[in-house]
């Protein structure tokens, strides 16, 4: 029962107990006045009546004439008059019944007022005595009049009271609400913290629990900014600050053989002067400065493309990968622009010829070998050019571009036409024993001579075509109709460009009411990018999904690991971590160091920790003794 309930309860019970009491003492009062005033009234009437009989002639027509004209009007239950042996010579009794009182009401509250008793005398000699008792139900009709009035007042006084108590309780535990509800939001994983209210009770619990929630908050982000910078230091190169050899290559090989972004994009290589040459003509320090120039460059080329990733390759060699441009030549010329007007002014003095660029087109499933040798033929073919020249060569094995006129009539007849299908690949426990979840992948097919499309390849134009809400949608329908038909868990992905949109938020509910027991079977993750470009109407999101069933989680996590410290207040149930940390795990301990740490900071906060893009079944004992509760990929079957 309810803090609020038991205060209701107990305050009904003493307004009870003190109207009970109240009522007890004021009956009992009144009625204790009342028998003295009829018990007065009797012995008046008494003495009068047999004065006025003593001085009567004393014949029995007489006295019984006197006797009742008295009882008419006197209201009396009895008067008698007895001789002095004791014989009753004029009796006059009552026959009305109790009036204005119920009966009950007159038998728990009986009214003992004792009869007036008087002597009749005839002469010197006594004629007799007269004895009478005035009628009660006036008294117990003014008892019970004033009893109910009490009621009522009563009655009055508790709504009164009532409507009162109840906005001083709801202001006296406005702040108990709020620690019910921190109480509550930590349990769910969320840490948020509340004003201390002015009651000195409820202002120590509050401290208490803000502090332990801005510990847990410092310890995140003490763990946060040690990992970060463990991140780096294993991630990134020392001098420009780009993505180190590895970790690019990790890249490149997840969008060879991923499926995040399209089939079809372009790696771009920048070659400098050799780096012994610029020490000796610049010196170490200017050519580390011109190496961060570049770098800087190729790292902001990535603003406002999702997936562009620059690293540096050796020495004086850069690549950047980049996913969503049309064609190679397109890719080049940004780069070429960018550091031909921010890079080359600076310091052609010093080297007229800078740079050389190659691009070229990769396919998904491409061999990272032979893709990085064709690159470098391009590149070579660049420097003979001449100067700052670049080249670019398109793959004939790419699909060709569907023309953008033609996507919005595409898309908008695959959602309506059942063209979306989805594929599901297994999650399954760090130690591949059992099944976890099932996720739902989408796939677009074209028609019925062309192969499916992945969601990288018609997402991003169905960003542009603002179409993303009614195909995530259209996934979370199949994806019901998927769970409504088998058994387990299934999880599927939306967008960062759908989360925003109000009017697919309310079809997403007014959807998941009418499936409540599908809700707690259905998972939603978000790209990581998409978590941190729309943080609040993610959190929104995350807040509506939990309240219905769901469970929420963040998908290739990692890129961003600076702003994790955001994610705690989530209530997040899991994150599934990028595979450029997966990938060879084995042969890199600086990443295993930095993903023991990342798994035992989400455990402290109870998010599950889920392994993308497992290549082999052998990395299993490694990543579960790292702390991984899933793992999924290709070598998972």
């Amino acid at each position: 029962m309810s803090l609020i309930k038991q205060l209701w309860i107990a305050i009904i019970l003493v307004m009870i107990v003190a109207f009970g009491g109240s009522l007890i003492v004021s009956v009992l009062s009144a009625s204790h006045y009342l028998e003295q005033q009829l018990q007065v009234k009797n012995i008046d009437n008494a003495t009068a009546l047999a004065l006025s009989l003593s001085q009567m002639p004393k014949d029995p027509v007489t006295v019984e004439l006197q006797v009742a004209a008295q009882f008419d009007v006197g209201h009396y239950r009895f008067i008698r008059i007895t001789s002095p042996e004791g014989n009753t010579l004029v009796e006059r009794v009552a026959t009305s019944k109790l009036l204005g009182a119920p009966a009950w009401f007159a038998a728990l509250i009986p009214l003992h007022a004792a009869p007036g008793q008087a002597l009749i005398q005839d002469g010197w000699k006594q004629y007799g005595a007269v004895t009478l008792a005035s009628q009660d139900i006036y008294a117990y009709k003014s008892l019970w009049d004033g009893a109910v009035k009490l009621l009522m007042w009563f009655l009055i006084g508790a709504g009164v009271t009532g409507l009162l108590g109840t906005l001083l309780i709801r202001f006296i535990t406005r702040p108990l609400a709020e620690l019910v509800g921190q109480a509550q939001a930590i349990a769910e994983r969320r840490f948020l913290t509340i004003a201390e209210p002015r009651t000195l009770e409820l202002r120590s619990v509050a401290r208490a629990m803000n502090d332990m929630v801005a510990r847990l908050k410092t310890m995140f982000s003490e763990e946060g900014a040690r990992l970060e910078a463990l991140r780096q230091k294993v991630n990134r190169d020392a001098v420009t600050g780009l993505s180190s050899r590895e970790y690019f290559l990790s890249h490149l090989r997840e969008a060879l053989q991923g499926d995040q972004f399209s089939s079809n994009g372009s790696l771009v290589l920048v070659r400098l002067p050799d780096v012994n040459e610029l020490n000796t003509q610049l010196g170490r320090q200017q050519t580390n400065e011109l190496l961060k120039d570049v770098a800087t460059e190729l790292y902001d080329s990535g603003n406002g493309h999702v997936g562009q990733r620059a690293g540096r390759l050796k020495g004086a060699d850069f690549a950047v990968l980049c996913p969503t441009y049309v064609t190679a030549t397109a890719a080049a010329m940004s780069i070429h622009e960018r550091l031909a007007n921010n890079v080359l002014p600076k310091w052609r003095d010093k080297i007229a010829d800078l740079f050389h660029i190659s691009a070229v087109r990769y396919h998904r499933e491409q061999d990272m070998g032979e893709l990085l040798a064709r690159a470098n033929e391009t590149l070579a073919q660049a420097s003979q050019k001449g100067p700052n020249s670049w080249h670019a060569v398109e793959d004939a094995q790419a699909k060709a571009a569907i023309a953008s006129e033609q996507w919005h009539t595409l898309l908008t007849e695959a959602v309506g036409g059942g063209r979306m299908v989805l594929n599901f690949f297994p999650v399954v426990s760090g130690d591949g024993s059992r099944p976890l979840h099932r996720e739902g992948v989408l796939r677009l097919q074209v028609d019925a001579h062309e192969a499916v499309l992945t969601a990288g390849d018609f997402m991003p134009m169905a960003a542009q075509l603002n179409l993303t809400a009614p195909i995530d949608l259209g996934v979370v329908k199949l994806a019901i109709e998927q769970l409504r038909a088998s058994s387990g868990d299934i999880a599927v992905n939306l967008s960062a460009d759908t989360i925003t949109d109000f009017n697919f938020r309310h079809q997403l509910m007014e959807l998941l009411k009418a499936y409540p027991q599908a809700c707690k079977r259905l998972l939603f993750e978000v790209p990581e990018y998409g978590v941190f470009r729309q943080f609040d109407a993610f959190r929104d999101l995350v807040h509506s999904l939990k309240q219905l069933g769901c469970r929420v989680g963040v998908e290739y996590f990692g890129q961003r690991f600076a702003d994790s410290a955001l994610l705690a207040d989530l209530g997040l149930d899991y994150i599934k971590v990028h595979p450029s940390y997966v990938r060879d795990i084995a042969a890199n301990p600086g990443n295993q160091e930095f993903l023991k740490g990342l798994c035992k900071m989400a455990h402290n906060l109870g998010i599950t920790v889920v392994a993308l893009g497992v290549d082999n079944q052998t990395d299993l004992p490694l990543l579960a003794s790292l702390g991984f509760d899933g793992v999924t990929g290709p070598g998972i079957a």
